[in-house]
């Protein structure tokens, strides 16, 4: 049996290739409805080339090979020599799905920084604000300033704009510039410069401002402060305008969502950014002989690059031949991924935006001061000695929101580079998912 876990368009994409060349499979998503992240919906798809996920959610959801299993929060898995033992939790009930090959596509989620006032209500990231818009058709606020850096800007922008939020400003923190620095990768993906001129028509249109090497440091709850950045994200100078909004969505890219491939033992490698990503092969198959892995957890970098990845490991699994195109479509996708890394980089100067008592952990609210204190006082020596003493990445999201952020503050505060092994160690967990002790006491992992 061929499972996939995740249904957005990686995992659609390998959906389709198995079942159009007339094999079963299980889809695993955790959303309500296919599409994951990039085609939320709640009756169609919205935004740029949306009518292209017509024929993966048509192939998902009319496909007779196709079981989709919606609702379900993965929250284990185990393997034997032979087998893949999935637990997930539908409707508050713990179930199990055994299979014999699996494909993870697991996407990622923003990446946040802190800085002060991100943690006062109003703040969010702009995965956040448009999940509420596509899922829910609710607008985060009113009066909305965007800020980080990455092409993920623009669409949330127009997203909110068309969906009647006054979109004061999109403050990217890198210079356009940048792209002169990778003419390769735009020579070979000529079609995103029609994307790119879809979006400034949409900006036009609805009159959203841009302004480039700035960034919000500052919230009050209901305004921002704006900064000019040099290109190594220090503050070239503070405070240059203030905007009332009541709220703020930042984000500075993604961060891979690799907990389940932790969980099963693929193999990890530090990408050039920093991000922990898997290893695979050419037809993403990783470490793990039975388990190939597609889309954002092998390395940011787009839908069209993860539909790409998809189709090959839906191909792979099944024992088919790799078409030359669909190969050489997956190499110009992924060398437009590294462009994207050298075009927006989060340098290290965001650490001086911080004080001693910008939160750096919210679900603990665990300060900077307290984080640099379990250094420089109590010999932390990483970011899992200062957990132990201020419980940094203790609370609910397990530190997936501020592990890194601790790890490179207190690198910093020591001159130390963040070696591989603790980037790798601080983005692993041993639970994908939240569960109750009493439906894991009652359930069938205890049996």
């Amino acid at each position: 049996m061929i499972a996939i876990i995740g249904a957005g368009p990686a995992g659609l994409a390998a959906a389709r290739a198995i079942a159009l060349a007339g094999f079963a499979v299980t889809v695993i998503d955790a959303a309500q409805k296919p599409g994951g992240q990039y085609w939320r919906h709640r009756s169609t798809v919205d935004g740029y080339k949306a009518t292209r996920s017509e024929k993966y959610f048509s192939t998902v959801m009319g496909n007779p090979l196709v079981t989709y299993i919606n609702g379900a929060q993965v929250w284990s898995a185990t393997r034997s020599e032979k087998s893949i033992y999935i637990n997930y939790l539908q409707s508050g009930v713990e179930k199990r799905l055994t299979c014999t090959d699996l494909i993870l596509t697991t996407g990622a989620y923003d990446r946040s920084l802190p800085f002060t006032g991100w943690d006062k209500p109003g703040s969010m990231t702009p995965g956040a604000a448009q999940a509420l818009l596509k899922g829910h058709g609710v607008i985060a606020g009113k009066s909305i300033v965007i800020s980080g850096t990455g092409p993920f800007l623009l669409p949330v922008a127009v997203g909110l704009a068309a969906g009647g939020a006054k979109v004061e400003g999109v403050f990217e923190a890198n210079s356009p510039l940048r792209w002169l620095r990778s003419p390769l990768a735009l020579l070979l993906n000529p079609e995103k410069a029609l994307e790119l001129l879809y979006y400034l028509k949409q900006f036009r249109r609805y009159s959203i401002p841009v302004r480039f090497g700035k960034a919000v440091t500052e919230f009050t709850g209901h305004s921002v402060r704006i900064s000019d950045v040099n290109s190594d994200m220090t503050i070239k100078k503070t405070n240059v305008r203030e905007i009332d909004c009541n709220v703020i969505a930042t984000g500075w890219g993604f961060v891979p969502d690799i907990t389940l491939g932790g969980i099963l033992g693929c193999n990890q490698v530090v990408d050039k950014d920093g991000t922990v990503v898997f290893s695979v092969d050419n037809n993403q198959r990783s470490s793990i002989e039975n388990i190939w892995i597609a889309g954002e957890a092998t390395g940011i970098g787009g839908s069209d690059l993860a539909l790409a990845e998809g189709h090959i490991a839906g191909l792979s699994v099944i024992g088919k031949r790799i078409p030359f195109s669909l190969n050489f479509s997956k190499f110009r996708k992924r060398l437009f991924a590294r462009a994207l890394q050298v075009s927006y980089p989060v340098n290290p100067g965001w650490k001086k935006w911080l004080n001693r008592q910008t939160l750096i952990c919210r679900c603990e609210e665990v300060s900077c001061g307290q984080i640099l204190d379990s250094v420089e006082e109590l010999k932390a020596e990483d970011a899992r000695t200062s957990k132990l003493f201020t419980r940094a990445g203790m609370g609910l999201c397990q530190g997936r929101i501020c592990s890194r952020n601790v790890a490179e503050i207190i690198g910093e505060s020591k001159e130390l580079r963040v070696s591989d092994s603790e980037r790798i160690a601080y983005s692993n967990r041993p639970i994908a998912a939240p569960i109750s002790l009493g439906t894991l006491g009652d359930g069938i992992s205890s049996k």
